[in-house]
């Protein structure tokens, strides 16, 4: 049975939605993905995975395929992968083949998370599949078809994925919510959870996930990886400046007005009304703003209220030199914390 996935230190890996700034433009996101993973991969950050996304102003990532093999070709050893593919947007063969094609290419580096939202409002869902007769219902048996099409052929099989069959596509689960903890305990997979932006059952999740695990070919113990939203600076005003761009952003898209990733603003927190100063409590419960300090205080209270057994760092930062820095403070208090 393998279980290639523990070790004795708590891994770091990297969530870009590939940001769209106000200003720019998807061509100029994408080269900052580039950028930004080639950084991490030097900064030894375990993997780098891209979210499905539609109809959004402010993320590039949603041929996120695409995207994954573009970032794949530009870096050799970290691992690059989905986090996650919106399943119910798609069919599970093409995925298997989108993957199987992705696993070919870069062998022993992709990963393969999954989750049931459609990543969009109904309209835009409708118009990705044309109807929703992929009813999210259906998301547990389309999990179990796709992994059926990674396995070896068998006997009398008619449909087969080419490329993907017989090929070692880890999968993932990720959720937000009690019901992925549950498949992904029930599956034996690893799990995934949205903490960085839908932190209130968390703890729950993972409570369920490690209680009801199940061992599988593909993992022999749970392993939890969790979302945390960093905002590292080399002092805690500038980190709280530079906040402001992420803050703006979920106010934003939870007041109905999605827009592209804005510049920071001082003081933008303190300017705003009740209700936007309780989405921004409400959503970025699991962060660490600040100084290397701050950030390695915050990140140590994380792991050892949650004992995660990895962190995927999300750093929505405008400036994308200051995403850099960000994320090179944060590699750089991992070191210490070893």
């Amino acid at each position: 049975m393998r279980d290639s996935y523990h070790s004795s230190l708590t891994p770091l890996s990297v969530l870009d939605l590939s940001p769209i700034l106000e200003g720019s433009d998807a061509a100029q996101s994408f080269r900052n993905t580039v950028d930004l993973a080639q950084h991490a991969e030097r900064l030894s950050y375990h993997r780098y995975w891209l979210a499905e996304h539609h109809n959004m102003p402010g993320i590039a990532s949603a041929a996120t395929a695409v995207l994954i093999g573009h970032v794949a070709a530009a870096t050799s050893t970290i691992r690059v992968g989905a986090g996650g593919i919106m399943l119910p947007n798609h069919a599970p063969l093409v995925i298997a083949e989108q993957f199987g094609t992705l696993e070919s290419l870069f062998p022993g580096r992709i990963d393969l998370g999954l989750g049931r939202a459609p990543g969009t409002d109904q309209v835009t869902a409708r118009a990705l599949r044309r109807n929703l007769s992929s009813d999210v219902d259906q998301f547990p048996q389309d999990v179990v078809e796709l992994m059926h099409y990674f396995q070896p052929a068998k006997a009398g099989q008619i449909v087969h994925a080419v490329p993907g069959e017989g090929l070692n596509v880890p999968v993932w689960i990720l959720g937000s919510s009690l019901f992925g903890a549950t498949l992904a305990a029930e599956l034996g997979l690893p799990f995934a959870f949205a903490s960085h932006f839908a932190p209130s059952q968390m703890m729950a999740a993972l409570g369920i996930y490690r209680e009801h695990f199940q061992p599988s070919a593909q993992l022999a113990r749970p392993y939890a990886m969790l979302g945390f939203n960093v905002i590292a600076a080399d002092t805690d005003a500038e980190a709280r400046f530079l906040a402001s761009s992420v803050q703006q952003a979920f106010v934003n898209s939870r007041s109905g007005r999605p827009s592209r990733l804005q510049p920071p603003i001082e003081g933008y927190e303190q300017g705003l009304m009740p209700q936007g100063r309780a989405i921004i409590e409400q959503v970025l419960t699991c962060s660490a703003i600040g100084s290397p300090r701050a950030v390695r205080e915050g990140l140590e209270a994380f792991i050892a209220r949650t004992g995660a057994d990895e962190l995927m760092i999300t750093s929505h930062i405008f400036s994308h030199a200051a995403r850099l820095r960000s994320y090179a403070i944060t590699a750089e208090v991992r070191d210490a914390l070893s």
